[in-house]
C-alpha cells in the first residue's frame, strides 16, 4: 500500500480532528471565560504530568541535564501545576499579565525598529503602527483582564473554528480524491 492509499483511507482522522476543533471553537466563542479557565486547569495539569516525568526521569541512568536541573524543574512544574488546578482563574490572570508584559516590549521593539529603518525602507509606518496596535493591546489586557481573557479566548476559538472547518474539508477532500483513484 503506496503512501497516498493510506493517507485516503485516514481521511476520517483529519475530519475527526475538525469536529473536535469546531467543538472546541463554538465552546470558546459561547463561553469565553469558562473556556480561559478551562485552559488555565488544563495546563496545570500538563505541568503536573511533566513534573511527574520529571521526577521518574530523576530515577533513570541517561538523560541530557544534570540532576538538580531535573530536580528544580519537577519542583517548579509541580508548584505551578498544584496552584493552576487549584485556581485555575489566578492562573489565567497571570498568563494573561505575561501576555500584555510581551506585548509591550514587543510594541516598545517594533517603534524603536521603525524609527531606526526608516530611512532605509517604505512602509516603516505599518511596523510602528503594529507596534502602537501591540503597547496599545498590552494597556488594555493589563486595564481589562477579565474583558482580555474572553478575548484571548475568543481569538483562540475563531481560530478553532478556522482550523477545524479547514480539517473536515480537508478530510473529505481526501475521501473523494481517494475515491476516484480507485
Amino acid at each position: 500500500m503506496d503512501i497516498a492509499e493510506e493517507i485516503t483511507r485516514k481521511w476520517w482522522v483529519l475530519a475527526l480532528f475538525g469536529l473536535v476543533s469546531v467543538l472546541f471553537g463554538l465552546m470558546a466563542v459561547f463561553s469565553p471565560l469558562g473556556t480561559a479557565v478551562a485552559m488555565a486547569w488544563v495546563i496545570g495539569v500538563m505541568a503536573i504530568a511533566e513534573g511527574v516525568i520529571a521526577i521518574v526521569a530523576l530515577f533513570g541512568k541517561d538523560y541530557a541535564a544534570p540532576k538538580w536541573m531535573v530536580a528544580l524543574y519537577a519542583l517548579l512544574s509541580l508548584v505551578f501545576g498544584v496552584l493552576a488546578v487549584l485556581n485555575p482563574v489566578a492562573t489565567a490572570a497571570v498568563l494573561l499579565i505575561f501576555l500584555a508584559a510581551w506585548l509591550l516590549v514587543a510594541g516598545v521593539f517594533r517603534l524603536i525598529l521603525a524609527v531606526r529603518i526608516r530611512k532605509q525602507v517604505t512602509g516603516e509606518w505599518l511596523i510602528a503602527l503594529s507596534g502602537v496596535l501591540a503597547i496599545v493591546l498590552a494597556g488594555f489586557f493589563m486595564l481589562f483582564p477579565a474583558a482580555g481573557l474572553v478575548t484571548v479566548a475568543l481569538w483562540i476559538g475563531l481560530i478553532a473554528l478556522v482550523y477545524g472547518v479547514v480539517q473536515i474539508w480537508a478530510g473529505f477532500k481526501l475521501r473523494a480524491w481517494g475515491r476516484r483513484r480507485l
